[in-house]
């Protein structure tokens, strides 16, 4: 009751020291709230929205337990989840966070997971996408595409990693009774064809349905996760005018020179625990610093994924019985294996290919991975352009279905 009463006047503390800042520092406020917005309505909602969309038809039609069953063999050995899970996890490296726990959260409602799974699931389904790591960390704040190869060969290793050590989470949980029906199915291209149907004709909602509901509830997540992306901008400005950040980033400071990074990195670091893109940003700002140093902090920063996503991650499986610890301890780990994959792969990969004056004959399979995120970059940017238009255009579409919904409910 104590600890119950403790955290009722700390919450209640906070929050009426956040408005209380906002209204002292109206003008910083609305800077960052902007800033936030442009990131959602520019990057996130455009590149995010098909995704949901293709997903919920996916599952809708059947599509994801034919390829869970088909990928059964290989999921289940090494992470000790179903094979719908090699699904999620391909789709939330393609389109990044939060849409690995968004696809896990819907599955354990469908009951395809058990909660376990779902929580090793959640755990190692959560990354920054290419287009974010080449075109806005790379080229946009370190103006350098070859970097790009480093961090996301680090941040993928690291997803990896995280994934493989999460399969021994749960041992302990009697998990008997709450195993899905189809990890005992027989594993054949038929069976997978047989799961494919099961499931179209247990969804009784019409093609035309199913497609509203998916652009619905899509949105509907991208309007929360649009204003966790806000509110946790402004919170980052204010911990910075209130002299927290600074605070924070003195102990920060200490941990750093003793693991003989430069304590000038510190703040990024601090930002980076709230928000990625700022926290990245600060990084490539950082003169003093060593590029290894600086590569080592950003890596770190999109493992752990910042408060701001882990918000969205927990309000997105907060209507399952998915608990949110697991997925918080497995970011720790991501970030700090990422950072060690940076270190490790810093001499063999970015020194040897891309600082190396000696020929190689690995340095055209480099070149490639190198022109191939400079195109991801000019993606980026040039996504930026049109991604308002498509946000209003789809908010537009939102409201007249939701519209023509409420008219034929109120008949």
């Amino acid at each position: 009751m104590f600890k119950s009463k403790l955290k009722t006047i700390f919450l209640a503390i906070s929050v009426t020291v956040l408005a209380a800042s906002m209204i002292i520092f109206p003008k910083e406020s609305l800077d960052a709230s902007i800033r936030g917005l442009n990131m959602w309505w520019e990057i996130v909602f455009p590149s995010l929205l098909p995704f949901f969309i293709l997903s919920e038809l996916l599952i809708g039609f059947g599509v994801v337990k034919f390829i869970g069953v088909l990928l059964e063999p290989f999921m289940r050995p090494l992470f000790r989840v179903p094979g719908v899970g090699g699904f999620v996890w391909a789709m939330s490296m393609a389109s990044g966070s939060p849409s690995g726990a968004k696809l896990t959260a819907t599955l354990r409602l469908d009951k395809q997971l058990s909660k376990i799974e779902a929580e090793r699931l959640a755990s190692f389904t959560n990354s920054s996408n290419p287009l974010f790591i080449f075109g806005a960390v790379s080229v946009g704040f370190f103006h350098n595409a070859q970097l790009g190869v480093i961090l996301a060969m680090a941040h993928y290793l690291g997803i990896i990693s995280v994934g493989l050590l999460m399969r021994f989470y749960g041992n302990n949980e009697d998990n008997a009774n709450d195993e899905p029906k189809e990890k005992k199915r027989k594993v054949s291209l038929l069976a997978a064809f047989s799961a494919l149907h099961e499931t179209r004709v247990n969804d009784e909602r019409p093609i035309g349905k199913l497609l509203g509901d998916a652009v619905m509830s899509s949105i509907q997540t991208l309007l929360m996760i649009g204003g966790f992306i806000i509110i946790f901008s402004v919170i980052n400005k204010i911990l910075f005018l209130l002299g927290i950040t600074a605070f924070l980033a003195s102990f920060i400071e200490l941990a750093l020179q003793f693991l003989g990074l430069n304590e000038m990195l510190s703040m990024a670091f601090i930002s980076g625990l709230f928000e990625i893109t700022m926290g990245s940003q600060l990084a490539s700002q950082v003169q003093d610093a060593t590029l290894l140093n600086q590569m080592i902090i950003t890596s770190f920063i999109l493992g752990f994924g910042g408060f701001s996503v882990q918000a969205q991650v927990a309000s997105l499986l907060a209507p399952t019985d998915i608990r949110f610890k697991p997925f918080f301890i497995a970011r720790i780990f991501h970030g700090v294996l990422a950072a060690l994959y940076t270190l490790l792969l810093w001499e063999p990969v970015y020194i040897r290919f891309f600082q190396s004056e000696s020929p190689s004959n690995a340095m055209p399979v480099m070149n490639r991975l190198v022109e191939e995120g400079s195109k991801l970059a000019d993606f980026h940017f040039s996504f930026t352009e049109l991604g308002p238009l498509i946000t209003l255009c789809s908010l537009l579409i939102y409201i007249l279905i939701y519209y023509k919904r409420m008219q034929n409910e109120s008949k």
